[in-house]
Formats: C-alpha cells, structure tokens, sequence
C-alpha cells in the first residue's frame, strides 16, 4: 500500500538467476495443462508464490531493482502456464511515466459475448514494495509479504482459476503494477493508454493487503464501499454479507491511496480496493517485518477461493450492472 503518514508502523516456482533490465520476449504458452489449472487453490500453492514473492532474495521488490525484475519473470512465467496470453507484445508493459524502466506485467483472457467482449474487467494488486529500509536486529529487507505480496498472489489465481471458465462474457485484463509506491504510477500509466488506446474499462476489483483475517465479522473490505453498488452486489451473488464497510477506510481516504483511484479517476467508474489489512490486524506496515512467517496462507486461500465466484459474477454481469452511486463526496 503507497506509503501513508498516519501509520504507525506445490506451485510454479522458478529459477531465481538475474535478468537483465531489458527482458527478452515473453509470450504466451498454447500447452496448458488443465488440470493443474482447475485444481483447487490451496495453502500450499498460495504460500509457495507468497513465500518467493516475500523472499530476501528479491531484497524487497522495488521499483526498478533486480528484485522486482525477478518478480516481473515469475508473474509471466504464471500467466503464459496458465494460458493469460500477454496484453501488449510481451506481458511486461515499460512504464511512460517513471524516469529509469519499471514495467506492470498485464495478461488477459477474452470474452465470449459478442456485445459484451469489448468491455474490460481490470483485476489487479501491486507487486512492487521500498526496497530496504534502517535495520532492525541486523535485518534491512522490506520483504512486503502482506503489501502486497498477498495482493499479487490473489491476482495470480484468480487468472489461474478463470482461465478454464467456459464462458466470460467480458475479457478480463490481469495487472500487477509497479511503482504504486512511488505515487500510484504504474496504474496510472495503464490507465492512460487503455483510455488512449479507446478501450473500454467495465470496472477495476483491485487487492492490497490480503495476508491475514481481519479483526471484524465479515471477511474482506471495500474501499468506496458507498460510491458503487459493487459490494451490495457481490454480498447478493454470495448470499450473505463477506463484503464489509470499514470506517477507517473511509476516515483515512483509503480509496485514494491504491491502484484503482487512478481508473477512477481516469474512466469516471466503480474502481475498488479489497483488502483484510484493518489497521488492528497487522503492525509491520513498510518495516522489515513484513515477512511470510507472519501470513497465513489459509486465509488468504478462503479470501481467493470466496472471492472467485463473485469476480467472475461481476464479468458475466449484464450490461450497466456496476455502477457508480451518488454518496455525498468522494471517500
């Protein structure tokens, strides 16, 4: 999650050799194999992307490192054995807006409805994190296991799991920004040139801070959760209420502070953040603390496996479904 002042504080692994800055063609694999792509998510899958994504040896995955690189390969190793073919040329897409390279990596997944395939879902998290910080008990790795390792690893199987739905009647478009902590650029940069290129943005579900449950009595939270009808929505398609309003979220304007504000800002839609992070739960916000051994992969396993059937319900929506609602001012 961007830096804030008011805060105190198995699957498909792969070789962890440097790449260069500049990476070679990524494109997508024809061979899939179903089965390993139905099959369940688990916390032994989540926690073997969770734990590479975390590890030291990406010294904290920030904007422009060796880290981050090695994590832009594992991603879009992910996406071509899943069959999400790359959105532009390679799935890496080189940031206009950041002075050195930073690159999102974006899949997709076409639509099957011949009205309504032109109409984008954007399903995304960041997977950049600061780097290193001031050592503390001689560790200085910011590994972002929760922000937003967790994040990215949600977005990863979500693809993963509709790559074998039959029917999407939207194409689906899978983001991992990079640079969110540096000021949101990632996802302002792919908001542009979708807008720029005409593409037609449906709505953004976007996931920050996923790495362990929450203090309240519903499992996720939705940043604007009055700006839309997006969680009412979800809450009908699940049959009971696992989409939550958090005060705090609201007090703090924390749909301003990740990926989503700057479609929303950009395409005027309902763009949201989900997230477990409730300000009671986790105390290791951008410190070197931010470490796998503190996750559980379990939940975070529920969180993707509970959220699946209402993503998918918000792509096979019918026409205007989600829709931004009138709140009195934005959150």
């Amino acid at each position: 999650m961007r830096k804030i002042a008011f805060l105190a504080g198995a699957a498909l692994m792969i070789s962890c050799g440097t790449t260069t800055k500049q990476p070679k063609a990524e494109t997508a694999n024809s061979l899939t194999e179903t089965a390993v792509l139905a099959a369940p998510v688990t916390p032994e899958g989540v926690g073997a992307h969770l734990e590479f994504l975390s590890s030291d040896a990406l010294e904290g995955r920030e904007t422009g490192s060796e880290g981050i690189d090695r994590a832009a390969t594992y991603i879009a190793d992910h996406f071509r054995q899943a069959g999400i073919k790359p959105f532009y040329p390679q799935y890496r897409d080189t940031l206009e807006n950041y002075q050195g390279y930073a690159a999102n990596v974006v899949g997709y997944l076409e639509g099957t409805d011949p009205e309504l395939k032109d109409e984008w879902v954007v399903i995304g998290a960041h997977y950049d994190h600061i780097g290193t910080v001031k050592a503390v008990d001689g560790d200085s790795i910011a590994n972002g296991a929760n922000d937003n390792a967790s994040g990215t690893v949600a977005v990863m199987e979500i693809a993963r799991k509709l790559a074998v739905v039959k029917d999407r009647r939207r194409s689906v478009l899978f983001a991992l920004f990079t640079a969110e902590e540096k000021g949101l650029k990632g996802s302002a940069h792919l908001a542009k040139r979708l807008k720029d290129e005409g593409r037609k943005v449906y709505t953004v579900i976007n996931f920050e801070m996923l790495g362990v449950p929450m203090t309240q009595d519903y499992l996720v939270y939705m940043t604007g959760y009055e700006m839309s009808n997006m969680a009412r929505m979800m809450n009908e398609i699940a049959g009971e209420a696992i989409i939550g309003l958090l005060p705090k979220a609201k007090e703090y304007q924390l749909f301003r502070r990740s990926d989503n504000y700057p479609f929303y800002k950009t395409y005027g839609i309902p763009a949201h953040t989900f997230s477990t992070f409730d300000f009671t739960n986790f105390g290791h916000y951008h410190k070197a603390g931010d470490e796998y051994g503190l996750m559980d992969p379990g939940h975070m396993a529920n969180v993707i496996e509970r959220m699946l059937p209402l993503v998918e319900g918000v792509v096979n929506s019918k026409q205007n479904a989600v829709y931004l609602q009138e709140t009195g001012g934005l959150e």
